[in-house]
């Protein structure tokens, strides 16, 4: 109903377009193909920038989770406090609210599972489903990148083939013949890449992010699972609050003295004099 209506309107002719090769006068002659072509080239690209700007949101949000979590969440003296310092309904706590949930009711099993499995087990769910969230959407914008450009490329062919209809009809290929077709056919082809490129971008910077959140998710989860594997007892070096642990000590020897095979180094004996 609404490409027929838009095919109606433009049956009418254009008062007041003092350019009769511009875009709508294009569609205006392409009649309900070019306007089918156009409407659906223009619901794909509002979709996908929807699409870029929502996933946007929804990523920084873990990020910015993530930065506070790596500087405030292991300083807490348990899980439990630290879970109920976090933001309801984000995936950081969902982690460890599903994590301390793995180890309460670990007890009701009737099979015998260890419960450092049953725990992974628990969290790797947690995060398949995050990483699932995180990637709706994203096969649209793939879908977009990958047949808007032949959606514009059929549009520029319904407009050749109009041009070399006028030409027949015509007998001769004047200029004012085929303007109109052919700029519709320009138009087309320029429109389905002006669809596709952003989809395309946005598709690959989105699917990076996904794949740094998941990481750093990860990495979060092993450090929860280890917490609670310990007993408490292990915890990850806290971002701006520890240094570098230091390496193991070698061992040590008087003061002055050389090891053979150093350059320089003299081979000594015990009790030898200098």
């Amino acid at each position: 109903m609404l490409i027929q209506f838009a095919a109606a309107e433009a049956a009418a002719p254009a008062a007041g377009n003092s350019n009769p090769y511009g875009l709508f006068a294009a569609l205006h002659q392409g009649g309900a193909l070019a306007w089918s072509v156009f409407l659906i080239l223009v619901f794909m690209s509002v979709f996908s920038f929807y699409i870029m700007f929502t996933k946007l949101f929804e990523q920084q949000k873990i990020i910015n989770q993530g930065k506070r979590v790596r500087a405030t969440f292991w300083t807490h003296p348990s899980l439990k406090d630290a879970s109920g310092k976090l933001e309801k309904n984000t995936a950081y706590k969902q982690l460890v609210d599903d994590g301390l949930r793995a180890q309460d009711e670990h007890h009701l099993l009737t099979d015998p599972v260890d419960q450092h499995d049953w725990t992974m087990a628990q969290l790797s769910n947690t995060q398949s489903m995050i990483r699932s969230k995180l990637q709706s959407g994203l096969p649209f914008l793939a879908t977009v990148g990958a047949t808007a450009p032949f959606i514009g490329l059929f549009g520029t062919v319904i407009g050749i083939y109009r041009a070399l209809i006028k030409i027949g009809a015509a007998g001769q290929a004047s200029i004012d013949t085929v303007a109109g077709p052919v700029g519709e056919a320009l138009i087309m082809t320029a429109l389905g890449l002006a669809v596709a490129v952003p989809a395309v971008l946005a598709y690959n910077w989105l699917q990076a992010r996904n794949k740094a959140i998941a990481e750093h998710l990860t990495g979060f989860a092993q450090d929860v699972h280890g917490y609670m594997a310990s007993g408490g007892s292990v915890k990850p070096v806290v971002v701006g609050r520890a240094g570098v642990k230091p390496a193991v000590a070698a061992t040590s020897r008087p003061v002055g003295t050389t090891t053979a095979g150093q350059t320089g180094g003299v081979q000594t004996k015990p009790g030898a004099g200098v």
